[in-house]
């Protein structure tokens, strides 16, 4: 059978998560820290040749898989609304304190999306991708949360916060299903079960 490698690469900085806000779905642009990560990303993308580039289409994820696209030389990126961060509702735009606080819930925000649901989709978005081009490279430019909750599902295991443009190397196996080669930039250990 034949393995298909992902590289999934959270969008740059934008000023909320500068802020620590809560972004979610609120389509917050890239800042200029942003930006050079995302141009920073090239240099470790480009150890790969990669057949095909997709991304969120909330302008932060967009303009980082513009911007790497352009430094590796790539076509334009298929946006795929499937890979849109999870919803927080009305906690989007919060920092942490008791504003937020009044908002907890378990699984997340009263009105947001739930991890679960944020995870089948998400997983379901790169399962296409996998179908489409099996055998292939792709990289998909999305964000944390939702990268976070599909990775973590896809190989059985819950997974800390994503970096900002960092590199998470995972393959897909028609057969077997999920196995994660790096981890915000790090290879993970090959004994770690998932």
């Amino acid at each position: 059978m034949t393995l298909t490698t992902f590289a999934l690469v959270r969008h740059g900085q934008t000023d909320w998560n500068a802020q620590r806000r809560l972004q979610g779905s609120t389509d917050i642009p890239l800042n200029d820290v942003g930006r050079g990560q995302a141009r920073d990303a090239v240099a470790v993308l480009s150890d790969y040749e990669w057949d095909a580039i997709a991304s969120s289409p909330l302008s932060r994820a967009a303009e980082t898989a513009d911007l790497i696209a352009a430094g590796l030389g790539l076509g334009a990126a298929r946006r795929v609304p499937e890979l849109t961060e999870r919803s927080f509702g009305s906690a989007e735009g919060l920092q942490a304190g008791p504003e937020l606080d009044a908002l907890r819930i378990p699984d997340g925000f009263r009105g947001a999306e739930s991890e679960d649901g944020a995870a089948r989709r998400g997983l379901a978005a790169l399962e296409d991708l996998a179908g489409e081009f099996r055998g292939r490279r792709v990289l998909v430019v999305a964000h944390g949360s939702l990268i976070r909750v599909s990775l973590s599902r896809a190989i059985g295991r819950t997974l800390q916060s994503i970096d900002n443009a960092a590199l998470n190397l995972a393959h897909h196996h028609p057969v077997d299903g999920w196995e994660l080669e790096y981890f915000n930039g790090e290879r993970v250990a090959a004994d770690v079960p998932g």
